[in-house]
């Protein structure tokens, strides 16, 4: 069983990682949620689910604004080309449906399967913005703590700079 929102807030709290939480009517894309971002201070995120061609997996966690070239992006990362992630292999590794991709689902990948990649965009805001495992609510905690808590669940995030990397292009 995928892990709940209690144990997810459990956990944070076992980890002293200070949380706040916003609950609201669900919702499924970053233009559903902009009333949201004028409640709570922060960066809030959009967050992929990818899967490259030889069925390693991908969650990537980035700004709300950043652009995303997920066709660009299997060089950086050393694996064959990426396509979004289907449903079932998203239920069975990370416990979320679509729509309730997060940073914090990674809590359920206890095999560390999955790649989590963050946006370094995030790293300059104190604070960070995610749904605690279902899009009808935001937590809020401080992007220092967001790696520290993807590393306490045995994933060691790749930094990578979408700005740069368009930049590039």
């Amino acid at each position: 069983m995928p892990v709940s929102r209690e144990n997810l807030f459990e956990y944070l709290d076992e980890l002293n990682i200070s949380h706040s939480t916003l609950d609201h009517a669900p919702v499924f894309t970053v233009e559903e949620s902009a009333h949201i971002k004028a409640d709570m201070p922060g960066a809030h995120t959009k967050n992929l689910f990818l899967k490259d061609k030889a069925g390693r997996f991908f969650l990537i966690c980035a700004q709300n604004d950043t652009q995303i070239r997920v066709n660009k992006l299997h060089p950086l990362l050393g694996c064959k080309r990426l396509s979004f992630g289907k449903p079932e292999p998203l239920l069975e590794l990370l416990g979320v449906t679509p729509g309730s991709v997060t940073l914090f689902s990674v809590l359920n990948d206890t095999d560390s399967i999955v790649t989590l990649i963050i946006d370094a965009a995030l790293m300059a805001h104190d604070i960070v913005n995610f749904h605690p495992l279902l899009n009808d609510a935001t937590t809020a905690i401080s992007s220092e703590d967001m790696i520290r808590f993807a590393k306490a669940t045995g994933h060691d995030p790749i930094i990578l700079d979408f700005a740069e990397l368009n930049e590039k292009d």
